[in-house]
């Protein structure tokens, strides 16, 4: 065999390490748009809906919202928390908003904000309860996943909701039912 055969043999040659880092990484690469439209990752358009104006928020106030619209059962409050609070808004980043809905089985928390400790909850049907401070991230309780959280902007002194991170309870896609 000759000298330049020999190399090519070798280039051709792929050590079992290497075909499964290659192949598992052309195996993830095809599988992406199915795992990143199963979990939502996908950048979906939300319609941009008013919800107050900045002056008329009062700190530990929630206001009720339906979000988005024409979504039955997606109820989500805004709160001036009065600390900085993760994704927050405002001269403080202190006003964020959730859903009341818990992601664990769709238990009611409207009516659950504990101001004195910023969290929502505990949950009727199982106890969990959320910190607001932090994304809606879960405090104690079953629930595995934080509470959805609306994005917010505010504009010539209206907040407005913009988009949803994370999944409405009993929806396999926020958008499905908008118009």
């Amino acid at each position: 065999m000759s000298e330049k055969d020999k190399q090519d043999s070798e280039r051709l040659c792929v050590s079992r390490r290497q075909f499964m880092l290659t192949g598992a990484s052309v195996v993830a690469m095809g599988m992406m748009p199915g795992i990143i439209g199963a979990t939502g990752l996908m950048k979906k358009e939300y319609p941009r809906q008013g919800i107050i104006a900045l002056n008329k928020l009062k700190k530990d106030q929630p206001v009720d919202f339906l979000y988005p619209p024409n979504l039955p059962g997606s109820m989500f409050f805004l709160v001036k928390l009065g600390e900085t609070a993760g994704g927050g808004i405002g001269p403080d980043n202190d006003i964020v908003a959730f859903s009341y809905q818990c992601p664990h089985m769709g238990g009611p928390l409207n009516g659950m904000y504990k101001a004195n400790h910023k969290a929502l909850g505990p949950c009727p049907l199982h106890l969990t309860s959320f910190d607001l401070t932090r994304h809606g991230m879960v405090i104690t309780g079953h629930a595995t996943e934080s509470l959805p959280q609306a994005s917010l902007e505010i504009h010539k002194g209206h907040i407005y909701a913009t988009g949803v991170t994370g999944l409405i309870y009993g929806t396999e896609d926020n958008l499905m039912s908008v118009s």
